[in-house]
């Protein structure tokens, strides 16, 4: 979407039938779309940790960024803030907070190539580089079937490296 406005504007258009939780535009300002108990459809068909259905099990959480270039601090901190409160009301662990990219390898890359994952990582807010020995893309908890290339792309979108040392094919 060109706008925050713009986006959230689809995302609460009953015709698209796309939907999350939060926005949090590039200034940093969060607006919630849907009360964090109900179901939003802004996942669509993926698998994470070998759990499909993502909608019913997750919080959606939409940047307003094209994942083409950084994120804001002022966005990176908001979303430090939003997901703090709801890793600790949900009792979510920092590896169950993934991006689109995570859960439907091939289909979505964001949020992209320019997220910052090692910062989440460090506050404890998102799952930091899997020790891996055997290169077993699932333990990483890559599960959605996937091409060999796809999954490679996703890996490589999350951990950096790490994509070169995973078996994917």
């Amino acid at each position: 979407m060109r706008s925050a406005q713009a986006a959230i504007e689809r995302l609460c258009d009953p015709v698209a039938e796309v939907s999350a939780h939060y926005m949090i535009a590039r200034t940093g300002e969060v607006t919630q779309l849907v009360d964090e108990a109900l179901r939003a459809w802004h996942a669509g068909a993926g698998e994470w940790h070998g759990q499909d259905d993502i909608n019913s099990r997750s919080i959606g959480i939409e940047l307003d960024n094209g994942g083409f270039h950084p994120f804001p601090e002022a966005q990176m901190s908001a979303l430090e803030m939003l997901l703090s409160g709801l890793l600790t009301r949900w009792d979510i662990a920092s590896d169950g907070v993934i991006g689109h990219s995570d859960m439907a390898p091939g289909r979505k890359i964001d949020p992209g190539p320019h997220f910052d994952w090692a910062r989440l990582a460090r506050q404890g807010l998102a799952a930091a580089e899997p020790a891996i020995s055997d290169g077993d893309p699932a333990l990483a908890g890559y599960t959605c079937a996937a091409s060999p290339q796809d999954l490679k792309q996703a890996i490589a979108l999350r951990w950096g490296r790490l994509g070169a040392t995973l078996r994917t094919g």
